[in-house]
């Protein structure tokens, strides 16, 4: 979202009309392939990245990796974990996980939250950031997230801290092979190296 506000500052034109969509796994790779969107930003886990590149193949699409890092523990600051320096599962076992709603897709591999094939004691479904960040104050939940969070956009009510269980997060983009990315595109890429850069420095 900081890269998006960053480009259309950049682009700077009078008039425009620009769509950004926070949606299902599923749905990101339709998007792309139907070129509804030009690009999707996902993750792959050693997990799904098998099957999720057959997807990507099979459809003309092309996966390529701005970063990777490590898992971390999303909560807000008055959540009774939020003071330790690592979190395990075992600790977070008697707070609700916050998973987003794949909807139909219910494959494994289109799983938002990392380690899906845990059994969760307790797992909420929703399907937008707002309804997440009221669930984290409300019920003391919590999501796993690359760590990486704008503060200027977010505010300084939350904090993301290392899972002990991590596992690789391999952040990237998708795009169709067969479309040339556009000028736009190409600004929104830059903004969202420049963005994780200065979140990982």
């Amino acid at each position: 979202v900081k890269a998006f506000v960053e480009t259309v500052k950049r682009v700077g034109m009078d008039k425009y009309e620009f769509a950004m969509h926070e949606t299902k796994t599923g749905q990101v790779i339709d998007n792309v392939k139907n070129m509804t969107s030009e690009l999707g930003i996902l993750y792959l886990s050693d997990f799904n990245e098998q099957v999720l590149h057959k997807i990507f193949a099979e459809n003309s699409l092309v996966f390529t990796e701005l970063f990777a890092c490590d898992t971390y523990v999303y909560l807000w600051k008055g959540h009774p974990l939020a003071g330790k320096k690592e979190i395990s599962m075992k600790e977070l076992e008697e707070y609700p996980c916050l998973s987003f709603e794949q909807g139909d897709s219910n494959s494994f591999y289109f799983a938002e939250e990392m380690l899906s094939t845990l059994e969760y004691k307790r797992l909420i479904k929703a399907d937008d950031r707002a309804t997440m960040l009221n669930l984290m104050v409300g019920l003391d939940g919590y999501t796993l997230c690359s760590g990486i969070i704008s503060e200027e956009l977010n505010g300084s009510d939350y904090a993301a801290i290392p899972l002990k269980e991590s596992q690789v997060m391999h952040i990237g983009y998708l795009r169709h092979r067969d479309v040339r990315l556009s000028d736009i595109g190409t600004i929104y890429l830059e903004e969202i190296r420049k963005t994780t850069n200065r979140a990982e420095s």
